[in-house]
C-alpha cells in the first residue's frame, strides 16, 4: 500500500493553493473555487484542497513535508514570505523540524529525518 493523496478542507481554496505553491507543490487540477489538486515536488504523492464553508473549531491535522536540506528550504520559504512558528530544531525522535501554519490554521512541519523516518533506532522488527 502506498499513500497516494491527502485532502484537507479550506475556507479559501485559492489562498490555500497559492500558499502550497509557495511551498513548492505544482497545481495539476484546477477546479477553483471548490477544489484543487497539487503534486508534491518529489515522488508522485498528491495533495488536494476542498472547499468548506466553515472549519471545525478544533483542527487536529498536522501535515509533514520531508526535504533534503531543511535549513536551505526554510530560508528559501522565508524569502518567499512564509512565516514559521518554530525554527529548525532537532527533536528527541531524531527528526529535524520547523513548523508553520497554512491560511486555515493547518499545522505544517517541514522536516528532514533521513534514515530515522522509517528506521529509527527504536524500530520494532
Amino acid at each position: 500500500m502506498n499513500l497516494n493523496q491527502l485532502t484537507i478542507t479550506a475556507t479559501d481554496v485559492k489562498a490555500s493553493v497559492a500558499f502550497y505553491q509557495k511551498l513548492g507543490l505544482q497545481l495539476i487540477v484546477n477546479a477553483l473555487p471548490r477544489y484543487a489538486r497539487l503534486l508534491c515536488p518529489n515522488g508522485t504523492s498528491t495533495f488536494s484542497v476542498h472547499h468548506i464553508e466553515k472549519l471545525k473549531q478544533e483542527n487536529n491535522i498536522t501535515i509533514y513535508f520531508e526535504v533534503a536540506n531543511i535549513e536551505t528550504t526554510v530560508n528559501e520559504l522565508m524569502e518567499k514570505g512564509i512565516v514559521f512558528s518554530s525554527k529548525p530544531t532537532l527533536q528527541s525522535w531524531l527528526w529535524y523540524e520547523a513548523s508553520l501554519y497554512d491560511p486555515d490554521g493547518h499545522k505544517i512541519i517541514i522536516y528532514h529525518a533521513g534514515e530515522n523516518r522509517i528506521n529509527p533506532p527504536w524500530r520494532i522488527n
